[in-house]
């Protein structure tokens, strides 16, 4: 079996367009939505055109999508800032009932047999939480006891939007990076596995969504058309900002 991994869509409808028209190209037999589908700028459109593909898709629920649960069943995270507690609300009242039903079946946890890669585990940030964050920088030493009890020999994840390949211990990690919130560079990052790991990078016309985000009623949708699809943040500010909040989620 090959799998396509696609991670923190963030109701980026363009960017998985693009990415499922290489999808499709590459004749994967699955695909597995790694989390973070929600929030963003067209969210009851991204969820209705990933329930609608003819291909089998795995879901795995990230923390952007447990927020948005959460709201959904009248508990308000207090975790997260007011502003995007605020996105959270606006993504609350584009969906439905039907969504809350759909968003409570995604597990955070998914194992899989991939053909030349064996078992698989696929979470959305790391095998124990929807929130830790740990980057390509994190210290080994820091990271062996979250992955020690995992058996699976490649764990896939996502949550920090930025790829990376790395061994903790006798575990393989790879960041699939996002598809629609991507850092470091334009374009959207995924995962095409079998026989073996390889990184995508999906290019798109960014003008064109960028004035499709901008044409929906996104709290922030200027700004995620200008920083999140036409000049996305470094990788090194990224680092930096994440480094500050590593493993503490």
């Amino acid at each position: 079996m090959r799998i396509a991994a696609l991670y923190d869509i963030h109701g980026n409808l363009p960017a998985l367009e693009a990415v499922m028209a290489e999808v499709r190209e590459a004749g994967v037999d699955r695909v597995v939505v790694g989390g973070d589908v929600l929030p963003g700028p067209m969210p009851r459109e991204t969820l209705a055109y990933l329930q609608d593909l003819e291909l089998p898709v795995s879901f795995l629920r990230g923390n952007g999508d447990r927020a948005v649960l959460e709201t959904l069943r009248g508990v308000a995270s207090t975790a997260l800032p007011e502003a995007v507690q605020g996105l959270v609300r606006w993504t609350v009242g584009e969906l439905g009932a039907e969504h809350e039903q759909l968003l409570a079946s995604w597990p955070p946890r998914l194992e899989l047999e991939v053909t030349g890669l064996g078992t698989v585990l696929f979470c959305h940030a790391t095998p124990r939480s929807d929130t830790e964050i740990f980057t390509r920088l994190t210290p080994e030493e820091r990271l062996r006891p979250i992955f020690a009890g995992v058996a699976a020999p490649l764990v896939i994840c996502g949550h920090t939007h930025m790829p990376f390949d790395r061994q903790v211990g006798v575990t393989r990690v790879v960041n699939a990076g996002s598809v629609g919130m991507p850092f470091g560079h334009r374009g959207a990052s995924w995962l095409l596995l079998g026989p073996e790991v390889e990184p995508r990078r999906t290019a798109y016309d960014g003008e064109l969504a960028a004035e499709r985000v901008r044409a929906t009623s996104y709290p922030q949708a200027a700004e995620f058309a200008a920083t999140n699809i036409l000049e996305p943040p470094s990788e090194e500010a990224m680092l930096e900002r994440l480094g500050a909040a590593e493993l503490q989620g």
